[in-house]
């Protein structure tokens, strides 16, 4: 495998990241983190109203059409 000089080196524990990518991708996740676990409930809420809008929907197109057809 060929040496990248551009990749960073194994070094003690510790060693401060130049470029500051690994603090800033630990704060992203930490950050998002309490997003993530709020997240399913809201979407539980939104599509579980969405199916009811749309059951409340059918049964009104189903009654039209049926008045027309009996009518």
């Amino acid at each position: 495998m060929a040496h990248n000089p551009h990749a960073p080196q194994p070094g003690p524990e510790g060693t401060h990241d130049p470029a500051g990518s690994t603090q800033m991708f630990r704060a992203f996740v930490d950050e998002g983190e309490p997003q993530r676990r709020q997240q399913p409930a809201a979407a539980s809420s939104d599509s579980r109203t969405g199916v009811i809008v749309a059951l409340v929907a059918v049964v009104i197109v189903l009654g039209a059409v049926a008045w027309l057809a009996l009518g």
